[in-house]
């Protein structure tokens, strides 16, 4: 702790950088649950994967992992074409899945959202797209994203597990999601599928260890990890990078989590 302490009295730039490159590299990958869309070539299942690991991203990592693996081998390995072709006698396969909170009836509920999406709307990159083009702000798509899912048919409890931002939720998974497919870092880690949305635009993914080290750096004063820390703490980052603020997730993360500082 004191070394921590000794660390912040250094430029906070240039430390977050430092940190940054520490992290953000393919080491980073194994133990973290990006590497459950990395299992895959085909952009649409990179998306899937990764959206459905996302919403799955809480608790421990390594809980994480093993259960989004569970859930990748009922989808075949072939998230895309699952979801795609997914029909109702599919639902008794699915249904006994769950993971904490979420269970097989919100697995369902996210699959036939997520059929809707892909057949009818264009596929995520679209749905997220199209919104942020329209207000050039990515919190759109993230309201829009909420009233798509709210559209489909489902039991009250599923939507719990999609970040409403209108209601302060962080939207944690949702922008740890967002970094991944729309990030370009040439470090291996980040996918950087998604050609139409700038980092610049994307927000931090908060959550209790990068808000932890945020306010360590005093780079956070809000004391609640919800939306108003998120663009507080978002428009300091960008501050040190206004291209690709998000980079330093790596940063407040890994440093909260390395017990080798």
């Amino acid at each position: 702790m004191q070394y921590k302490q000794n660390l912040l009295k250094e430029n906070k730039k240039e430390l977050l950088e430092e940190l940054t490159d520490r992290y953000n590299n393919s080491n980073f990958i194994e133990s973290d649950p990006i590497s459950i869309p990395h299992k895959f070539e085909l952009k649409e299942d990179i998306e899937i994967a990764g959206f459905l690991t996302a919403i799955l991203s809480w608790g421990q990592r390594k809980q994480i992992i093993s259960q989004a693996e569970k859930l990748m081998q009922l989808l075949d390995y072939a998230p895309f074409d699952f979801v795609k072709n997914f029909v109702k006698s599919d639902i008794k396969r699915i249904n006994k899945f769950y993971y904490r909170t979420f269970q097989g009836a919100d697995l369902v509920f996210f699959i036939r959202v997520l059929k809707h999406i892909y057949c009818h709307a264009g596929g995520l990159e679209h749905v997220f797209t199209k919104a942020y083009n329209e207000t050039k702000l990515l919190s759109s798509a993230l309201v829009d994203l909420f009233y798509l899912f709210d559209v489909i048919p489902h039991e009250k409890r599923s939507m719990k597990h999609i970040a409403c931002i209108q209601k302060g939720s962080s939207a944690k998974r949702l922008n740890m999601f967002l970094r991944w497919m729309v990030r370009k870092d040439n470090k291996g880690v980040d996918f950087g599928l998604w050609n139409d949305i700038p980092a610049s635009a994307l927000y931090i993914p908060l959550d209790v260890h990068s808000g932890r080290t945020a306010r360590e750096f005093e780079i956070l004063s809000r004391a609640s990890n919800d939306w108003k820390a998120v663009l507080e703490l978002t428009k300091n980052l960008r501050e040190f990078d206004p291209v690709d603020p998000v980079k330093y997730d790596f940063a407040l993360f890994g440093f909260s989590n390395d017990k080798n500082i």
